[in-house]
């Protein structure tokens, strides 16, 4: 029995639970062989994010503030450093996603059938390679439209934030919460996706349980800025994803 959104703290805990759900069943024998592929492509786009962070942020910290607003650095630095991880992270996410999108619909198909959720259609090798990359691309460019509209106010959110210090702590909350709700969107589509529903009825799906979609988007928003444990966040983004499909978001789409 799943919980509904009737109850936002249930709701909210038991999101977590799915990430926990998903590594367990990337290591189910009939699954692991469609993990690879996913997880290289993880290792490799993160480390570059690693990299880059690691040699840039030094950077980027002395070019933020002229030297008459150096007064201003213990306020802005530790708002400074946590939107520059989430927009490192968050867009190299959004990379691996995109490059590894077929494959991380196949893992999400077998992990479906695994789980005895809705009828998925089979497989059919290569020959389904092409449509499952115009689903993506499609899929994508609608998820890029929606986080292009939440970020102008968000941005603006963070610069006011930096002048009228009361609101300093509500700009990095924000952000949180974003992520979180974004990894929920990313990686639902995988699941969803496959039996032909698309964005618009995905954010329907998950407004419904959004307390489950933000406690576990909020899990794997924070592993993604982990190093080591952020090259694991994919594909058990994808198995966990599956698993709450399975389990409650599927509900409203059954007959």
């Amino acid at each position: 029995m799943s919980v509904t959104g009737s109850n936002p703290i249930a709701g909210f805990s038991a999101g977590p639970n799915y990430i926990l759900r998903g590594a367990k069943l990337l290591n189910q024998a009939g699954i692991r062989p469609f993990v690879i592929i996913p997880l290289l492509i993880n290792i490799v786009l993160f480390s570059g994010g690693i990299w880059l962070l690691s040699n840039q942020l030094h950077v980027w910290l002395e070019q933020l503030l002229p030297t008459y607003l150096e007064w201003l650095e213990w306020l802005v630095m530790p708002i400074f450093i946590v939107l520059v991880a989430f927009v490192v992270f968050y867009t190299f996410t959004l990379l691996a996603n995109l490059i590894a999108a077929p494959f991380n619909s196949i893992l999400a198909e077998r992990i479906e059938q695994h789980l005895k959720g809705l009828p998925v259609a089979e497989f059919q090798g290569l020959k389904s390679v092409p449509s499952l990359i115009v689903r993506t691309f499609r899929s994508e460019l609608s998820k890029l439209w929606y986080i292009v509209k939440w970020l102008i106010p968000l941005v603006m959110l963070t610069l006011i934030s930096l002048f009228i210090p009361l609101l300093a702590p509500i700009a990095p909350f924000a952000w949180a919460v974003f992520g979180a709700w974004m990894m929920a969107v990313e990686y639902v589509d995988y699941p969803m996706g496959n039996h032909e529903l698309y964005f618009k009825e995905e954010l329907a799906t998950l407004k419904q349980y959004r307390a489950q979609a933000l406690g576990f988007g909020s899990v794997l928003s924070l592993m993604t800025t982990i190093p080591f444990l952020n090259f694991l966040a994919m594909p058990v983004g994808v198995a966990g994803a599956t698993a709450l499909w399975v389990n409650v978001l599927s509900q409203p789409h059954r007959q």
